[in-house]
């Protein structure tokens, strides 16, 4: 019965040594893996680079920028309204366009607000410009300034009829 029992033991012993590996498989794809990247030659060889020169285009891009023209006529604006303004908000409450204003006039904006009579609405402007052209240029900027900002990415340009 003894020699049964340690007979026993003994196969179970063997079993479980002769199934252990050396190495685990993982770790023999990263020695290859790593042998072959070390034995890898790289050559460098000197490429030309030929200069590309271009001419100066006239950039027409912001004279295709849409516009909405609105009558409005300005409610808080400083200095004069000019023909073309960027647009960043839209308001039935004036104290919530004023809200907006002040944000912008403390990041540097000269803001102001203007009214839609027709459309009972309060716009507020990040600008007014004398050329369709310079109020596209302000738009992009802005937007590009606040570029997680949905509501200031929606910013579009006015024209005052």
């Amino acid at each position: 019965m003894k020699k049964n029992v340690l007979f026993g033991l003994l196969s179970v012993l063997l079993v479980f040594a002769s199934c252990k590996s050396k190495e685990s498989a993982y770790k023999q794809a990263y020695e290859k893996a790593k042998g072959q990247e070390t034995a890898q030659v790289q050559v460098n060889s000197p490429v030309q680079v030929t200069p590309v020169e271009t001419a100066p285009a006239a950039d027409n891009s912001y004279d295709q920028a849409p516009v909405r023209q609105e009558q409005v006529s300005a409610v808080s604006v400083s200095g004069t309204l000019k023909p073309y303004s960027v647009v960043c908000g839209s308001f039935s409450l004036q104290a919530n366009a004023q809200g907006l204003k002040e944000f912008l006039v403390g990041e540097g904006y000269n803001a102001g607000i203007v009214k839609n009579v027709e459309k009972n609405m309060f716009r507020v402007i990040i600008g007014s410009y004398d050329t369709k052209a310079d109020a596209a240029r302000a738009r992009e900027s802005f937007k590009v300034k606040y570029p997680s900002r949905a509501d200031f990415q929606g910013s579009w340009i006015l024209l005052n009829k």
